[in-house]
């Protein structure tokens, strides 16, 4: 369900919000630059990305219920198992997927080489990068602990138990914005912001467990000698290594027979009336934090989103975009 979550996600991101500007530049006419720009010149590359999504959003129809607001996912387990007939279906254009998201991390790493230089000074800047990694480093969209590392790779913290994420982690508060500022408490808030998602992902863990997208995280990385990269146009090439990783491991996924099994919830544990939990969405790492009373009710509940930990990686972006081209 999170895997084809994710598959969807960076497909949308990619083919139909950044291809545009990728494939026509950002001179072209905004009413060229645009997904219907991208149907009318490339529709081969257009049809692509719609059908990547689709089979994306499949995955979550047949384990969740629903494309969208899924009911699948319950306290404690699933409420339905993936039949023979629905694993089928999705194994039958499983070959495609692998294939076309090979294209489309050579889309996105020829498009970042050819224009590297020019990029580079594109809303590009030094700064830490937090994911979950598993216990041995491995990349973990799903579980794990946090680890951090400044821009040259060197790590801040590690293995940090998501419960624990308030002893490492703090929110600034400004005058100026609704929103709030995370930093790393170690670093302090004026050095301790960082980005997530795609790009840190790929720069903070040891290897991938899925053998393709660990080829295509060496390459990337080469690039930058093996140290983190704080290319921001990286993104899109760090975002389709994901991609093609969760296509990876969708098709390992798939022939698990646990699958079609009928044990669907864990047994009753210990109830409690706080946790916190932690995983990597498709724009980055995501925090809940609830606490329950009682009667069930949520009395106090704190979500640090992507968005929230790159509220301030994107201010400098843009103000650094703005003073040099506009």
């Amino acid at each position: 369900m999170h895997y084809g979550q994710i598959f969807q996600s960076h497909a949308l991101h990619f083919f139909y919000l950044a291809a545009p500007d990728l494939l026509f530049g950002f001179d072209a006419p905004v009413a060229k630059r645009n997904i219907l720009g991208v149907i009318a010149e490339r529709p081969e590359l257009a049809l692509q990305g719609v059908k990547m999504r689709k089979f994306g959003q499949e995955i979550i129809l047949a384990t969740a219920g629903k494309k969208v607001h899924g009911t699948g996912a319950i306290p404690g387990g699933i409420n339905k198992n993936l039949s023979l007939a629905e694993r089928d279906a999705l194994l039958a254009d499983l070959v495609t997927m692998l294939e076309w998201s090979r294209k489309a991390v050579a889309l996105a790493r020829d498009y970042t080489l050819r224009n590297f230089e020019e990029i580079c000074g594109f809303g590009s800047f030094d700064s830490n990068h937090p994911s979950l990694v598993r216990a041995d480093g491995a990349l973990d969209l799903y579980d794990g602990r946090l680890r951090a590392v400044d821009a040259q790779g060197v790590k801040i913290l590690d293995q940090v138990d998501p419960g624990s994420y308030l002893d490492v982690l703090a929110e600034e508060v400004r005058p100026w914005s609704y929103m709030k500022f995370p930093y790393l408490r170690k670093l302090g808030a004026a050095d301790g912001w960082f980005r997530v998602g795609p790009l840190a992902r790929v720069n903070v863990c040891d290897f991938i467990d899925t053998p393709e997208a660990e080829l295509a995280r060496r390459d990337f990385l080469a690039v930058s000698g093996g140290r983190p990269s704080n290319v921001t146009m990286a993104y899109h090439w760090a975002r389709m290594i994901e991609l093609l990783h969760a296509v990876e491991v969708i098709a390992d996924l798939l022939h698990d027979p646990d699958l079609q099994g009928e044990d669907r919830v864990a047994p009753g544990g210990t109830r409690r009336g706080e946790f916190v939990a932690m995983l990597e969405a498709p724009r980055g790492t995501l925090i809940h934090h609830y606490k329950v009373n009682e009667s069930g009710a949520i009395t106090w509940v704190n979500l640090i989103v992507a968005t929230g930990h790159n509220n301030l990686a994107m201010g400098r972006g843009v103000e650094q975009v703005a003073k040099r081209f506009v």
